[in-house]
């Protein structure tokens, strides 16, 4: 007989259960508004330290709002001010007013002639748009970016697949605050995260299929955390990634590998970042006898978003999607955050070999692992994501600070991933004689 085994650590039930989960919830609002005031009054970037005064009374209000709740739990338990549904409701003022809020104020500044109220990859993002509709690619050629002035070269590549033009097309139609990029990555990362939370909270005869409090968890790791509301606000084109990851990951939990497949494809065309996720959710998909099906649309999709533009001007995408993140376009990278592979490549002797040589080796030990013990589970998937990604990120030669969003959303998305009422698929598929833990 299988051996039920906790969906969440042991340490972590502790520390999540405190006060009801209140406790966390009053941590991460009061941690955050600290960091968001640091923002805003150390920021060397005008758009940060303008989301840091914004979100720091955001988070504040959060913050007090959850000492109430405490507060009210201490003398009426049963109270339905400090019970599941309010906690949500905080959480969604939380978002609203730490990401919501100030990227519309941004974007209506821009609009009205601000050119300091948008991060640089909005402007790529929107003039990839552009160039879509007139040219067919998103892409500039070497030649025509060696073409503009050298201030202007880093906005001539877009390091993003084909399908990231789509969220600029609004602005290549019309000039107007709500066709700013941020709104439309907004409107994506949203729906997917809709989308998850309906799979995981399906209505069964016993309850819902998840657990709402580690639900709950984990869209705040998703939304309100400040590297990704800051993110959100200021620049934005990770955020649909990422909740498209986390949606692939939800059909896995719920046995739905080629919706699987469909959602982690659509976040391969827009970034690179979603590659490794998908080749991890294919392994998870062969232990399932459904790697094809995931396959089909985690490949298969970026393909058909690179096929129109290969054919357009494979040139340019090669110097956009392969060159430049390599390192070897004509102009470097800014993203220089200060992790071991950037410090190393930038101090040691041979130092960008030496990073390389480690990210290698580290990609190879994870390669064996996934060979020797293949993800059975969506919550093994998106832990493996999540520990791959963070170590990928700290080794990389050239990376950003901002990037810590994947890896910190798999882990924390992971734990509601294996909730008891969720039909794993492993139950049913697993070879005879095999005892899986559920």
């Amino acid at each position: 007989m299988a051996t039920a085994i906790p969906s969440r650590p042991k340490w972590w039930h502790r520390l999540d259960s405190t006060g009801g989960g209140l406790g966390l919830d009053l941590g991460l609002y009061a941690v955050s508004a600290a960091f968001a005031a640091i923002t805003a009054a150390t920021s060397t970037l005008v758009t940060h330290r303008h989301w840091g005064g914004l979100a720091a009374l955001g988070y504040l209000t959060a913050a007090l709002l959850a000492t109430g709740q405490l507060l009210v739990r201490r003398r009426r338990p049963d109270s339905a001010l400090a019970a599941g549904s309010a906690r949500w409701l905080v959480t969604g003022l939380a978002w609203a007013t730490t990401a919501l809020l100030p990227l519309t104020w941004q974007s209506i500044q821009r609009a009205a002639g601000r050119t300091d109220r948008a991060q640089e990859e909005v402007l790529v993002v929107e003039d990839s748009g552009r160039r879509l509709l007139e040219t067919g690619t998103p892409y500039l050629g070497p030649d025509s970016i060696a073409a503009l002035p050298p201030g202007e070269q880093l906005l001539g590549y877009t390091p993003y697949q084909p399908g990231m033009a789509l969220f600029g097309l609004p602005r290549a139609l019309h000039e107007a605050w709500w066709t700013d990029a941020r709104v439309w990555f907004t409107l994506g990362t949203a729906l997917a995260l809709i989308l998850a939370l309906r799979l995981l909270l399906r209505p069964t005869p016993t309850g819902p299929t998840g657990d709402p409090a580690t639900l709950l968890r984990a869209v705040q790791a998703a939304t309100v955390l400040p590297v990704c509301a800051l993110t959100l606000a200021t620049g934005g084109d990770d955020l649909p990634v990422l909740a498209l990851c986390l949606l692939a990951l939800a059909f896995a939990a719920t046995a739905r590998p080629g919706w699987a497949g469909i959602a982690v494809g659509a976040a391969g065309a827009l970034k690179l970042f979603a590659w490794p996720v998908a080749a991890v959710l294919v392994i998870w998909g062969l232990t399932r006898r459904a790697g094809l099906r995931v396959a089909a649309g985690a490949f298969g999709l970026p393909a058909l978003a690179l096929l129109p533009t290969l054919l357009v001007d494979h040139e340019a995408l090669v110097e956009n999607v392969l060159r430049f993140p390599l390192g070897h376009g004509l102009v470097a990278s800014p993203a220089q955050s200060p992790f071991p592979g950037y410090l190393i490549a930038a101090n040691v002797p041979a130092g960008r070999l030496v990073a390389a040589a480690l990210l290698v080796a580290a990609g190879l030990a994870i390669a064996v692992r996934l060979a020797r013990h293949p993800p059975r589970t969506a919550r093994t998937t998106s832990l493996i994501c999540g520990y791959g990604l963070l170590t990928a990120i700290l080794l990389m030669p050239t990376t950003r600070f901002g990037y810590l969003l994947y890896p910190i959303a798999f882990l924390v998305w992971a734990l509601a991933l294996d909730p008891p009422r969720i039909r794993q698929p492993a139950d049913e598929e697993a070879p005879r004689g095999v005892h899986l833990r559920t």
